[in-house]
Order: C-alpha cells, then sequence, then structure tokens
C-alpha cells in the first residue's frame, strides 16, 4: 500500500487541532495537513459542547485563578496570564468571522456576564481583596464588586432569591464576559478546512503506531474502525491534540521529552435545567468557592449555556473518577498508561493527595438530592424535579517527575514538544480550549520557528493576532484598541 504524504498530521478534531489548522492554513494555504479523528463526527469528545463548561475563561470570574499567598495577599499573575491569552483567542475569532472563515459570532459565542459570588465573612474578605487587586490593571478595570443585596439581586435575580437576608455575601461582575460553544467553534473550523485544497479529514480512524524514520519525518500507521482497513500518512511534523488520547500518543512516539509523564483522570456531570420559566430568569456564569480536595475543574458555577442554538442552565460539575482517559474511552487506558519511567511518579502522586482521592469517592456516591443541596447554595428554590443530571467529558491531568516529592499533580494545561520540533503534543486541562489560539500560537513559534521568521508569516501572523509579540498586559493602550475591536466584531458588547 502506498503511503499518503503531508506536511502536517493533526490527530484529534477538537478545539486544539482545528484551531491549529485554521493557524497554518491562514499562514500558508498551500500546505498540506491530514485531520485524523478517531471518532465518526468532529468534536465529538472533550470539545463538545456539553462535555465543558463553555466559559471563555478570562480569569473575570474563576476564583481558583487567584490564590491566597502566605502572607494573606492575593496572587495575580495566572489571572493576567489567562486574561491575555483569551484575549489572543478574541482576536484571532474576530478574523476569521471578519473573512468570512467563521459564520456569525452567534453560532459559537455569546454574552454572558461572568461573575463570582461568595457568602460567609472570610470568603467576603477574599473576594473584596482579589477585586482590588485586580481592578487595578486595565485588564480588570470593567470590573464591578458589591456586598449590597440589592444590586446582587440585579445581576444574578435566581441566587438572591429568598436567601437569608442576614448571611454576609459579595459578587463581583464582568458584563461582556462570554459563553462559548467550543463544539460549534470547532465544527465550523474543521468544515471551512475541509474545503480548502491540500486538506483531508479522516473520521473513525485510530492512530496504532508512530514511528520516527531515519530521515526525520514520522510514519503513522491508521486504522479506520469502520471497514477494518489501515492507511500509512508520512508527515514532516505531527500534533497530538487528542484531548485526553495524548498521553497514551506521547508515550506511542518515545520521544524522550515524553519521558515520566503520566496521568490522572477526572470526570465531570452536571446537573441540567432546560425549563424556559428558570432559564430564563439567569443570563450569567456564576461562579464560587471550591470545596477543600477539590481539583480546579470542579470549582462550582451556575451557568447559562447556549448549545447549538439551545439555552439551558448548568451547575456543577460534580467531579467522578474512572479509569477512562475519554469518555467514549477504554477502562484500561490509566493502566496501560503505567510505564517504568512514570510508575514511581504516579505512586507519588496517589499516595500525596489522598484528600483529592476522597473527595472524589464522596462526589461519586453523592445522590440527586444532595447535588441539588449543592445547587441551593446558588439558587436557593432549587427544585429537584427540574433538574436532571449529565455527564461531562473526561479530563486528564498532568502528573510529572518531581526531585522532592518524587510525582506531581499538575492542574493546567503543557505542551510537550521534541528538540527537532517535528512533534508536540498537549497534555492537561483549564483552561484549556479558552486560551487554545495562544498555546497553538506558542507551537508554531516552537516548530515552525523558521517560517515564522520569514516577514511573509510575520504579517500575516499580525494581521490574524493584531497584539501578537507585545503585552496586552503592559500597554494599556494596544489593550483598549484590542477589547474594543473583538467585543465590537465578536458581539459581545450589547
Amino acid at each position: 500500500m502506498t503511503a499518503k504524504s503531508a506536511d502536517v498530521l493533526l490527530v484529534g478534531a477538537g478545539a486544539m487541532s482545528t484551531t491549529l489548522g485554521m493557524l497554518l492554513k491562514q499562514l500558508d494555504p498551500s500546505i498540506n495537513i491530514v485531520m485524523v479523528e478517531r471518532l465518526d463526527q468532529v468534536a465529538h469528545e472533550s470539545t463538545d459542547g456539553w462535555n465543558n463548561a463553555g466559559t471563555g475563561h478570562a480569569a473575570y470570574c474563576e476564583l481558583n485563578y487567584t490564590p491566597v499567598k502566605p502572607d494573606g495577599s492575593i496572587d495575580t499573575t495566572k489571572a493576567f496570564a489567562i486574561n491575555a491569552a483569551f484575549e489572543v483567542s478574541l482576536q484571532f475569532w474576530s478574523y476569521l468571522v471578519a473573512e468570512g472563515a467563521l459564520p456569525s459570532p452567534k453560532n459559537f459565542i455569546n454574552p454572558t456576564p461572568h461573575q463570582s459570588f461568595v457568602w460567609g465573612e472570610e470568603n467576603v474578605t477574599f473576594l473584596r481583596k482579589r477585586y482590588e487587586a485586580l481592578s487595578q490593571s486595565a485588564q480588570f478595570a470593567d470590573m464591578e464588586y458589591s456586598e449590597d443585596p440589592d444590586v446582587l439581586r440585579e445581576w444574578m435575580p435566581l441566587v438572591l432569591a429568598n436567601r437569608d437576608p442576614m448571611q454576609k455575601i459579595a459578587g463581583t461582575r464582568v458584563r461582556y464576559g462570554s459563553d462559548v460553544d467550543f463544539g460549534s467553534l470547532a465544527r465550523n473550523m474543521a468544515n471551512y478546512l475541509d474545503k480548502q485544497d491540500n486538506f483531508e479529514l479522516l473520521l473513525s480512524s485510530t492512530v496504532r503506531d508512530l514511528t520516527k524514520q531515519d530521515d526525520g519525518q514520522w510514519r503513522v500507521e491508521l486504522k479506520n474502525e469502520k471497514t477494518g482497513k489501515t492507511q500509512t500518512i508520512i508527515s514532516r511534523f505531527v500534533f497530538l491534540g487528542a484531548g485526553g488520547g495524548a498521553l497514551p500518543l506521547l508515550q506511542l512516539s518515545d520521544i524522550p521529552e515524553g519521558d515520566g509523564y503520566g496521568g490522572f483522570p477526572v470526570s465531570g456531570q452536571w446537573l441540567v435545567c432546560k425549563k424556559p420559566e428558570i432559564v430564563n430568569q439567569h443570563l450569567a456564569k456564576v461562579y464560587g468557592q471550591a470545596p477543600i480536595g477539590a481539583p480546579p475543574m470542579s470549582v462550582p458555577h451556575l451557568d447559562t449555556r447556549i448549545i447549538n442554538g439551545e439555552k439551558a442552565l448548568l451547575f456543577g460539575p460534580f467531579a467522578g473518577f474512572t479509569t477512562k482517559f475519554l469518555k467514549q474511552g477504554s477502562i484500561l487506558d490509566l493502566p496501560m498508561s503505567v510505564r517504568a519511567n512514570n510508575i514511581k511518579s504516579m505512586l507519588s502522586v496517589g499516595k500525596n493527595n489522598m484528600d483529592l482521592t476522597r473527595y472524589l469517592i464522596s462526589e461519586v456516591m453523592q445522590s440527586h438530592e444532595a447535588r441539588v443541596d449543592s445547587l441551593r447554595n446558588f439558587f436557593p428554590d432549587a427544585k429537584n424535579e427540574d433538574w436532571e443530571l449529565a455527564y461531562a467529558g473526561q479530563r486528564v491531568q498532568i502528573i510529572k517527575k518531581d526531585p522532592v516529592k518524587g510525582g506531581k499533580l499538575e492542574f493546567g494545561t503543557e505542551v510537550i514538544a521534541s528538540a527537532d520540533g517535528t512533534l508536540a503534543a498537549l497534555l492537561g486541562a483549564s483552561p484549556g480550549a479558552s486560551t487554545a489560539v495562544n498555546t497553538m500560537i506558542n507551537i508554531v513559534e516552537r516548530c515552525f520557528a523558521d517560517r515564522l521568521a520569514t516577514p511573509e508569516w510575520q504579517q500575516k501572523i499580525k494581521a490574524m493576532v493584531p497584539s501578537y509579540g507585545e503585552s496586552l498586559t503592559d500597554d494599556d493602550a494596544l489593550l483598549k484598541r484590542v477589547r474594543e475591536y473583538t467585543l465590537s466584531t465578536l458581539e459581545l458588547d450589547a
């Protein structure tokens, strides 16, 4: 059988791979790209709208992005970085809308205020300090803060309805937050790519082998899960953007940079309400404080969601544990990922994270009544019969070697690239798809450095992301220009 040649092979057809494909096609329309997806549809794993929070993570409301330092002050480092990264995504999406490569913004992004809500003296003090620390920057200058129940009732009616008037409460709001249907976004990008020359999408195709050839190219063996036929792709560059499935593929590649990495899978569940009389009373993403021992992905929030044009309310997520790395994966995923070079770090993480283990067990064992009780902290009038349980996607948190502890559990995202730039993999979870554009630009910088240095690519990337090469955190005037452009183009300033 004759092997197919490609300049770029993208494994996975979710938010990450479609974003990288769009970037590369805009930079060079002649580049030959093959995209491989194990399912028979695009963006139906972690990227699907029902499998994630759909929050355009900008650190406006996510309290876990601003931890308290030992001295009691607020660490804003991660919040500023995530906010700037999300602005990069907004710029790229705006460019694609303006160029006609994406449809009307309403198809994938909608204005949804980002709000934080806390109760209790200690949490109110934290939120006030957080607001004071962030709002000094132009990035967060539009954030509002209030401890006034009447103001908070206007912002989040369901949350304040029939709440104990003696309870100490506080909230913040950024009016132009967003709800993003990442599934719709990825499918629209894949549809655009599929219409371009030198692009091929292979569905129902699983990577069975991944081998570096003597000539520096990658030989990738595929199997069509429907027909049973095999196919070989020879590619100069491979991107492993397969969500939880990226770790086994990274291990299969055998690049030294992937040595020692492991994964800890965490599942999620949502309470969902689709009753219009309830859904229409709430237009916001309201985030609270995470329970002690909870992973960052389990920060509770009451969300307005618009998925495939349908409006709903989601509350959660409720974490759980499974040995699957993908929602449509195998229970053997975790045990099959254990290697001689990562077993020490994985056992160390298991021993040092017993609080997390106990938390996950307690989450799995919860009854429907107990879950709705948690919801009543955000929506006091919630009734059991108005909400049903839905299963979200899988997230595989990173486990890596640590010289002191033996291993550590990471809750962010990380790019692992080979020294020669011929292969890159994305591991981890939050903030995930929200910062996909910034993350994929980093991959272009690392793996296509020679071409990115050319005047042609520099001009094109600046057209796609006007802030490229400059700091939105340090340049207030640039931030103002960029934000006015993206909010207007994406219709988020309504």
